[in-house]
Protein backbone atom coordinates (compact mmCIF):
# COMPACT_ATOMS: atom_id res chain seq x y z
CA UNK A 1 0.00 0.00 0.00
CA UNK A 2 1.30 3.44 -0.79
CA UNK A 3 2.85 5.34 1.89
CA UNK A 4 0.20 8.35 2.97
CA UNK A 5 1.98 11.71 2.63
CA UNK A 6 1.68 14.45 5.31
CA UNK A 7 -0.28 16.29 3.00
CA UNK A 8 -3.33 15.52 1.38
CA UNK A 9 -5.55 16.75 -1.59
CA UNK A 10 -8.97 17.48 -0.71
CA UNK A 11 -11.50 17.61 -4.20
CA UNK A 12 -14.52 18.79 -2.62
CA UNK A 13 -14.57 21.45 -5.13
CA UNK A 14 -13.76 19.06 -8.42
CA UNK A 15 -16.35 18.76 -10.74
CA UNK A 16 -16.98 18.39 -14.69
CA UNK A 17 -17.36 22.71 -14.91
CA UNK A 18 -13.57 22.58 -13.66
CA UNK A 19 -12.31 18.86 -14.64
CA UNK A 20 -9.23 20.12 -16.54
CA UNK A 21 -8.41 22.70 -13.94
CA UNK A 22 -9.10 19.75 -11.19
CA UNK A 23 -7.28 17.22 -13.60
CA UNK A 24 -3.92 19.18 -13.28
CA UNK A 25 -4.11 19.63 -9.62
CA UNK A 26 -4.28 16.25 -9.63
CA UNK A 27 -1.27 15.44 -11.22
CA UNK A 28 0.79 17.99 -9.86
CA UNK A 29 -0.43 17.11 -6.21
CA UNK A 30 0.88 13.29 -7.25
CA UNK A 31 4.04 14.47 -9.17
CA UNK A 32 4.97 16.53 -5.80
CA UNK A 33 4.60 13.73 -3.85
CA UNK A 34 0.80 13.84 -2.15
CA UNK A 35 -0.28 10.63 -2.29
CA UNK A 36 -3.28 10.98 -0.19
CA UNK A 37 -6.45 12.01 -2.34
CA UNK A 38 -9.72 12.83 -0.48
CA UNK A 39 -13.19 13.03 -2.08
CA UNK A 40 -16.84 12.03 -1.49
CA UNK A 41 -20.04 10.26 -3.28
CA UNK A 42 -21.78 13.79 -2.26
CA UNK A 43 -19.86 16.45 -3.28
CA UNK A 44 -20.91 18.16 -6.37
CA UNK A 45 -23.45 15.31 -6.40
CA UNK A 46 -20.66 12.57 -7.64
CA UNK A 47 -18.93 14.59 -10.16
CA UNK A 48 -16.04 14.68 -7.57
CA UNK A 49 -15.59 11.41 -8.20
CA UNK A 50 -16.04 11.57 -11.92
CA UNK A 51 -13.31 13.84 -11.92
CA UNK A 52 -10.80 11.84 -9.88
CA UNK A 53 -11.68 8.51 -11.80
CA UNK A 54 -10.88 10.59 -14.44
CA UNK A 55 -7.61 12.19 -13.56
CA UNK A 56 -6.44 8.53 -11.99
CA UNK A 57 -7.24 6.23 -15.28
CA UNK A 58 -4.02 5.86 -16.18
CA UNK A 59 -2.25 6.30 -13.00
CA UNK A 60 -0.81 2.76 -11.38
CA UNK A 61 -2.74 1.95 -8.42
CA UNK A 62 -0.22 1.90 -5.74
CA UNK A 63 0.88 5.56 -6.54
CA UNK A 64 -1.47 6.81 -4.32
CA UNK A 65 -4.32 6.19 -1.56
CA UNK A 66 -8.03 7.19 -2.10
CA UNK A 67 -10.56 7.91 0.50
CA UNK A 68 -13.91 8.38 -0.06
CA UNK A 69 -17.05 9.50 2.07
CA UNK A 70 -20.40 9.04 2.26
CA UNK A 71 -23.74 9.48 3.20
CA UNK A 72 -24.68 13.76 3.41
CA UNK A 73 -27.94 14.31 1.71
CA UNK A 74 -27.98 17.47 -0.61
CA UNK A 75 -31.37 18.82 -1.94
CA UNK A 76 -31.56 20.35 -5.49
CA UNK A 77 -31.25 23.89 -3.72
CA UNK A 78 -27.72 22.31 -2.66
CA UNK A 79 -28.32 22.78 1.09
CA UNK A 80 -28.03 19.89 3.54
CA UNK A 81 -30.73 17.76 4.76
CA UNK A 82 -29.89 14.77 5.87
CA UNK A 83 -27.61 11.39 6.72
CA UNK A 84 -28.03 8.09 5.06
CA UNK A 85 -25.50 5.88 6.72
CA UNK A 86 -28.59 3.32 7.25
CA UNK A 87 -26.63 -0.44 7.10
CA UNK A 88 -28.99 -1.49 4.42
CA UNK A 89 -28.37 1.33 2.02
CA UNK A 90 -23.90 1.50 2.40
CA UNK A 91 -22.88 -1.32 0.08
CA UNK A 92 -25.39 0.53 -3.02
CA UNK A 93 -23.75 3.93 -2.05
CA UNK A 94 -20.12 2.22 -2.35
CA UNK A 95 -21.38 0.74 -5.50
CA UNK A 96 -22.21 3.40 -6.92
CA UNK A 97 -19.06 5.52 -5.99
CA UNK A 98 -16.91 2.50 -7.59
CA UNK A 99 -18.98 3.17 -10.79
CA UNK A 100 -17.75 6.76 -10.95
CA UNK A 101 -14.34 6.26 -10.16
CA UNK A 102 -13.84 3.15 -12.40
CA UNK A 103 -12.32 1.02 -10.12
CA UNK A 104 -12.72 -2.21 -8.20
CA UNK A 105 -12.25 -0.83 -5.15
CA UNK A 106 -11.23 2.25 -2.79
CA UNK A 107 -7.94 2.59 -0.19
CA UNK A 108 -10.47 3.93 2.27
CA UNK A 109 -14.15 3.94 3.24
CA UNK A 110 -15.83 6.19 5.75
CA UNK A 111 -19.04 7.45 7.12
CA UNK A 112 -19.32 11.21 6.41
CA UNK A 113 -20.88 11.36 10.09
CA UNK A 114 -22.52 9.45 12.48
CA UNK A 115 -26.37 9.52 13.10
CA UNK A 116 -26.74 8.72 16.45
CA UNK A 117 -29.78 6.75 15.80
CA UNK A 118 -28.26 4.10 14.52
CA UNK A 119 -25.36 2.03 17.01
CA UNK A 120 -21.80 2.07 15.41
CA UNK A 121 -21.81 -1.36 15.90
CA UNK A 122 -24.59 -1.80 13.07
CA UNK A 123 -22.53 0.22 10.77
CA UNK A 124 -19.16 -1.60 11.36
CA UNK A 125 -20.59 -5.24 10.68
CA UNK A 126 -21.50 -3.65 7.04
CA UNK A 127 -17.98 -1.81 6.60
CA UNK A 128 -16.16 -5.29 7.72
CA UNK A 129 -17.96 -6.98 5.52
CA UNK A 130 -17.62 -5.36 2.69
CA UNK A 131 -13.56 -5.13 3.52
CA UNK A 132 -13.75 -8.76 3.86
CA UNK A 133 -15.03 -9.21 0.10
CA UNK A 134 -12.40 -6.79 -0.86
CA UNK A 135 -14.59 -3.27 -2.06
CA UNK A 136 -12.61 -1.60 0.72
CA UNK A 137 -9.24 -2.05 1.78
CA UNK A 138 -9.61 0.39 5.05
CA UNK A 139 -12.35 1.36 7.31
CA UNK A 140 -12.42 5.25 8.46
CA UNK A 141 -14.72 7.44 10.58
CA UNK A 142 -15.24 10.83 10.74
CA UNK A 143 -16.06 13.64 12.69
CA UNK A 144 -17.15 11.25 16.29
CA UNK A 145 -16.33 11.40 19.77
CA UNK A 146 -13.81 9.34 21.57
CA UNK A 147 -16.38 7.04 22.84
CA UNK A 148 -17.75 6.01 19.38
CA UNK A 149 -14.00 4.93 17.77
CA UNK A 150 -13.38 2.84 20.54
CA UNK A 151 -16.81 1.24 19.88
CA UNK A 152 -15.80 0.80 16.42
CA UNK A 153 -12.26 -0.40 17.08
CA UNK A 154 -13.22 -3.12 18.89
CA UNK A 155 -15.76 -4.44 16.08
CA UNK A 156 -12.12 -3.55 13.58
CA UNK A 157 -9.27 -1.61 13.51
CA UNK A 158 -10.07 1.97 12.41
CA UNK A 159 -7.53 3.25 9.92
CA UNK A 160 -7.78 6.56 10.07
CA UNK A 161 -10.44 9.45 11.54
CA UNK A 162 -11.35 12.47 10.13
CA UNK A 163 -11.49 15.38 11.97
CA UNK A 164 -11.89 19.19 11.63
CA UNK A 165 -8.74 21.21 13.23
CA UNK A 166 -7.20 24.90 13.32
CA UNK A 167 -5.62 26.75 15.60
CA UNK A 168 -9.29 28.38 16.59
CA UNK A 169 -10.94 25.12 16.76
CA UNK A 170 -8.60 22.67 18.98
CA UNK A 171 -11.08 20.46 20.99
CA UNK A 172 -10.02 17.26 19.80
CA UNK A 173 -6.51 17.79 21.72
CA UNK A 174 -8.94 16.81 24.56
CA UNK A 175 -10.12 13.58 24.04
CA UNK A 176 -9.57 12.22 19.94
CA UNK A 177 -6.15 13.01 19.86
CA UNK A 178 -4.87 10.95 22.72
CA UNK A 179 -7.63 7.92 21.92
CA UNK A 180 -6.71 8.12 18.32
CA UNK A 181 -3.21 7.69 19.53
CA UNK A 182 -3.72 4.70 22.06
CA UNK A 183 -5.68 2.60 19.38
CA UNK A 184 -2.67 3.07 16.79
CA UNK A 185 -5.72 5.21 14.26
CA UNK A 186 -4.21 7.59 12.37
CA UNK A 187 -5.54 11.29 12.55
CA UNK A 188 -6.44 13.19 9.14
CA UNK A 189 -7.42 16.80 9.76
CA UNK A 190 -9.28 19.61 7.48
CA UNK A 191 -10.33 23.40 8.32
CA UNK A 192 -6.86 24.31 8.74
CA UNK A 193 -7.72 28.11 8.02
CA UNK A 194 -10.61 28.40 10.69
CA UNK A 195 -13.66 28.46 8.15
CA UNK A 196 -11.73 30.97 5.88
CA UNK A 197 -10.91 33.21 8.85
CA UNK A 198 -7.08 32.72 9.19
CA UNK A 199 -6.54 33.17 5.70
CA UNK A 200 -5.17 36.06 3.92
CA UNK A 201 -7.64 36.58 1.79
CA UNK A 202 -9.71 37.57 4.60
CA UNK A 203 -7.30 40.94 5.21
CA UNK A 204 -8.11 41.71 1.64
CA UNK A 205 -12.06 41.51 2.17
CA UNK A 206 -12.18 38.53 0.27
CA UNK A 207 -14.04 36.47 2.69
CA UNK A 208 -15.16 32.95 1.37
CA UNK A 209 -15.66 29.17 3.17
CA UNK A 210 -16.97 25.99 2.34
CA UNK A 211 -19.04 26.23 5.52
CA UNK A 212 -20.60 29.03 6.78
CA UNK A 213 -19.19 30.77 9.84
CA UNK A 214 -20.82 33.61 11.96
CA UNK A 215 -16.98 34.47 12.73
CA UNK A 216 -17.08 35.76 9.33
CA UNK A 217 -20.39 37.53 9.28
CA UNK A 218 -20.59 41.54 9.04
CA UNK A 219 -21.02 42.03 12.84
CA UNK A 220 -18.05 39.63 13.77
CA UNK A 221 -15.57 39.64 11.30
CA UNK A 222 -14.18 43.07 12.37
CA UNK A 223 -13.44 42.12 15.45
CA UNK A 224 -11.85 39.42 14.64
CA UNK A 225 -9.73 40.91 11.99
CA UNK A 226 -7.23 42.44 14.84
CA UNK A 227 -6.35 38.30 15.38
CA UNK A 228 -6.00 37.62 11.83
CA UNK A 229 -3.84 41.28 11.11
CA UNK A 230 -1.28 40.01 13.95
CA UNK A 231 -0.89 36.43 13.20
CA UNK A 232 -0.18 37.70 9.47
CA UNK A 233 2.18 40.21 10.81
CA UNK A 234 4.13 37.25 12.42
CA UNK A 235 4.21 35.30 8.80
CA UNK A 236 5.71 38.07 7.01
CA UNK A 237 8.36 37.76 9.68
CA UNK A 238 9.01 34.18 8.79
CA UNK A 239 8.66 35.28 4.90
CA UNK A 240 5.31 33.23 4.14
CA UNK A 241 1.89 33.96 3.78
CA UNK A 242 -0.62 33.51 6.79
CA UNK A 243 -2.01 30.19 4.73
CA UNK A 244 1.53 28.84 4.93
CA UNK A 245 1.82 29.66 8.87
CA UNK A 246 -1.23 27.62 9.93
CA UNK A 247 -0.81 24.62 7.72
CA UNK A 248 2.95 24.42 8.96
CA UNK A 249 1.57 25.16 12.98
CA UNK A 250 -0.67 22.26 12.26
CA UNK A 251 1.96 19.64 10.88
CA UNK A 252 3.81 20.42 13.57
CA UNK A 253 1.41 19.97 16.49
CA UNK A 254 0.41 16.81 15.05
CA UNK A 255 3.70 15.17 13.77
CA UNK A 256 2.21 11.90 13.08
CA UNK A 257 -1.03 13.26 11.46
CA UNK A 258 -1.75 14.47 7.65
CA UNK A 259 -3.59 17.42 6.59
CA UNK A 260 -6.08 18.11 4.01
CA UNK A 261 -5.56 20.97 1.49
CA UNK A 262 -9.28 21.34 -0.15
CA UNK A 263 -8.20 23.04 -3.80
CA UNK A 264 -8.76 23.17 -7.60
CA UNK A 265 -6.14 25.53 -8.12
CA UNK A 266 -2.37 24.80 -8.85
CA UNK A 267 -1.26 27.96 -7.12
CA UNK A 268 -2.91 27.16 -3.73
CA UNK A 269 -1.72 23.52 -3.77
CA UNK A 270 1.97 24.66 -4.29
CA UNK A 271 1.34 27.15 -1.72
CA UNK A 272 0.38 24.69 0.79
CA UNK A 273 3.17 22.38 -0.63
CA UNK A 274 5.95 24.59 0.62
CA UNK A 275 4.78 24.51 3.94
CA UNK A 276 5.76 21.37 4.23
CA UNK A 277 9.38 22.76 4.37
CA UNK A 278 8.33 25.78 6.53
CA UNK A 279 10.11 24.77 10.17
CA UNK A 280 9.27 26.22 13.01
CA UNK A 281 10.84 26.49 16.20
CA UNK A 282 9.18 25.91 19.92
CA UNK A 283 9.33 29.60 20.36
CA UNK A 284 7.40 29.60 16.88
CA UNK A 285 4.97 27.81 18.29
CA UNK A 286 4.44 29.78 21.32
CA UNK A 287 4.22 32.54 19.84
CA UNK A 288 1.27 31.54 17.80
CA UNK A 289 -0.80 30.18 20.60
CA UNK A 290 0.04 32.54 22.52
CA UNK A 291 -1.11 35.29 19.84
CA UNK A 292 -4.30 33.47 19.37
CA UNK A 293 -4.91 33.29 23.23
CA UNK A 294 -4.97 37.10 23.61
CA UNK A 295 -7.61 37.59 20.95
CA UNK A 296 -11.06 36.40 21.72
CA UNK A 297 -12.79 35.17 18.73
CA UNK A 298 -16.07 35.82 18.01
CA UNK A 299 -18.92 33.75 16.57
CA UNK A 300 -16.49 30.69 17.22
CA UNK A 301 -18.78 27.89 17.98
CA UNK A 302 -18.29 24.17 17.78
CA UNK A 303 -20.62 24.08 14.50
CA UNK A 304 -21.63 20.58 15.29
CA UNK A 305 -24.03 19.24 12.24
CA UNK A 306 -25.70 16.39 14.68
CA UNK A 307 -28.21 13.41 12.83
CA UNK A 308 -30.98 12.33 14.55
CA UNK A 309 -32.97 9.44 12.26
CA UNK A 310 -31.15 10.79 9.35
CA UNK A 311 -32.31 14.89 10.01
CA UNK A 312 -29.89 17.43 9.78
CA UNK A 313 -29.68 18.96 13.11
CA UNK A 314 -27.22 22.34 13.89
CA UNK A 315 -26.13 22.36 17.44
CA UNK A 316 -24.40 25.58 18.30
CA UNK A 317 -21.73 25.14 21.08
CA UNK A 318 -19.57 27.98 22.24
CA UNK A 319 -15.92 27.09 23.18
Amino acid sequence: MQKISRLGLGCMGMSRSNEEKSIRTIHAALDNGITLLNTGNFYNGGESEIVVGQALRDIPRDKYFLSVKFGVLFGPSGGIYGLDVNPFHIGAQLNYSLHRLGFEYVDLYQPARMDSSIPIERIMEVMVGLKEKGFIRNIGLTEIDAETLRRAHKIHPIHTVELEYSLIGRDIEKDLIPTAKELGVRVLTFGSLGHGLLNDRTLEGKVSSAMPSSMLSSENLPRNLPLVRELKDFAICKGVSLSQLMMAWILAKLPDASTLVGTTSLEHLRENIDALVLELSREDMNEIENIAASHKVYGNEMRQLIFKNGIAIFNHNHI
